[in-house]
């Protein structure tokens, strides 16, 4: 056995590479704190001048020196340097990475495991975010032939507890082989990427790992190691590393390397998981499905007629099983595709058709900016046992709960607070939220232009009936 891992890594390694990045300062030198100290002391008027000519963020960046310096000498940034890994996928040298390792790089070189440097071009890149903006992945590429490649695995036909290795450069490490077992696998990326499902590992993984290989015992490519998981104080491993796994990587290389970005399906909504609370809610058998919690004005599902709090059981003939689910299938699905959406409303089956945009982060941010709120700068939503605990409420409260009061508005200059309960519409009792939804719907349909409420208060002050003025956009 131990002869076979040998073998194994005398075959893969010179298929992983070392990226080493460097990034320009982009700023004006700084000087430290005695370029503006003269010779005639702080008390003199030379230091007034020079102190009052100072922008007063870079004041603050100053530290007082145990000596003093010549006035004209300067102290430049330095350039920022960044060691991570990478690894050959063809033999023309196309070279796979994460982009958090080469991003903003000015500079990027590639090293081989021979210790040939080679100045390598950015060829495209997926930038993640935790929204679910991509998935870390980036391309580069050197100028050379003859290349050995590292051939990619079936990473769906991995099994927990199967032998892996990693190949990588960590802590400046160039190189360095480590071994484990898969862990598990379809691991969500908690504050990385909503996309991946990634291979969790023991194989110690530290950081510089980032980009290089996960090997199984065949000498293939099932995954691009991309981010570890640490407690307390610690920053390196814990036997916690998780990679990319080779199929979506596979699937989305020759698109970064054609168009340098990966294009993704997109409804332009927010989304959330049907957890049991809320299947008990809407009378749902599962907890399967995605609830709709935000529409953009002028999205793709807004023109498609998807509407807040309708249920997606259904995309494209797949049913829905969860947001990640959802997220995935929809960002794989051609832009510009008209798709089936079956939705429940009000408990009763429906059918949509959605032409699908393409997103951009443009458009999620614009998504991200848009003002949710009911009317007269406030939001409301059904109140849970958690936020009733949280506000101090007992069990037995009533009501919805405001959660959000835009600054400036009428909600918040008539004292309006996050936390006050909405008992009352129109003296109309509230018990949930579907009841205050329906009662709000009339009255913008009757275009009112003033709303009477109870409101009670987590405070001392603050309970009691409030008046608020309907702006025309709010009906």
């Amino acid at each position: 056995a131990n002869r076979a891992f040998i073998n194994l890594v005398a075959r893969t390694r010179s298929s992983v590479v070392q990226i080493t990045t460097k990034i320009e300062p982009n700023q004006e030198p700084t000087p430290p704190l005695t370029q503006i100290i003269p010779p005639e002391g702080r008390d003199s008027e030379e230091f007034r001048r020079r102190y009052d000519e100072l922008e007063p963020e870079r004041w603050f960046r100053f530290r007082i020196p145990e000596r003093t310096i010549p006035f004209d000498e300067l102290q430049p940034p330095r350039p920022t340097t960044g060691v991570g890994s990478g690894v050959i996928v063809s033999e023309d040298g196309y070279i796979l990475t994460n982009n958090h390792v080469i991003k903003g790089a000015d500079k990027i070189t590639v090293t081989l495991a021979d210790g040939k440097d080679y100045k390598a071009t950015l060829v495209g890149r997926d930038d993640a975010r935790e929204d679910g903006g991509g998935t870390d992945l980036a391309v580069i590429k050197i100028e050379e032939s003859g290349l050995t490649v590292l051939p990619f695995g079936d990473s769906d036909k991995l099994e927990v507890g199967e032998w892996v290795i990693a190949i990588g450069t960590p802590l400046n490490l160039s190189q360095t082989v480590t071994r484990g077992i898969v862990s598990a696998k379809e691991r969500p990326a908690t504050g990385i990427t909503a996309y991946g499902n990634f291979i969790q590992t023991d194989a110690p993984i530290n950081r510089g790992n980032s980009g290089g290989a996960l090997i199984n015992i065949r000498g293939e490519l099932v995954g691009i190691n991309t981010y570890i998981a640490t407690g307390g104080l610690s920053s390196g491993n814990i036997g916690l590393g998780f990679a990319l796994p080779s199929n979506l990587v596979k699937q989305l290389l020759p698109e970064l390397i054609e168009k340098g970005e990966i294009e993704r399906g997109w409804l332009g909504i927010s989304m959330a998981t049907v957890d049991q609370e809320l299947a008990d809610k809407y009378n749902l058998d599962s907890t399967e499905g995605v609830l709709v919690n935000y529409v953009g004005a002028n999205s793709p599902a807004h023109k498609g007629g998807l509407q807040k709090d309708d249920i997606i059981i259904k995309f494209d003939g797949q049913n829905v099983k969860d947001l990640s689910h959802l997220r995935n299938t929809v960002a794989a699905t051609p832009v510009g595709k008209s798709v089936k959406v079956e939705i429940l409303r009000d408990g009763k089956e429906k059918q949509l058709t959605i032409k699908l945009g393409k997103r951009t982060e443009e458009a999620v941010t614009s998504l991200e900016r848009e003002p949710e709120f009911d009317f007269a700068g406030l939001k409301a939503q059904e109140l849970t046992p958690a936020l009733a605990e949280q506000f101090g409420y007992s069990e037995d409260e009533t009501g919805v709960i405001i959660t959000q009061v835009r600054e400036g508005s009428e909600a918040e200059r008539k004292g309006i607070r996050p936390g006050y309960l909405i008992q009352e519409v129109e003296y109309a009792t509230i018990k949930d939220f579907k009841k205050y939804s329906n009662i709000l719907s009339k009255i913008k349909e009757h275009n009112e232009t003033r709303i009477l409420l109870y409101v009670k208060s987590p405070y001392r002050e603050g309970t009691g009936y409030v008046t608020l003025n309907i702006a025309p956009s709010d009906r």
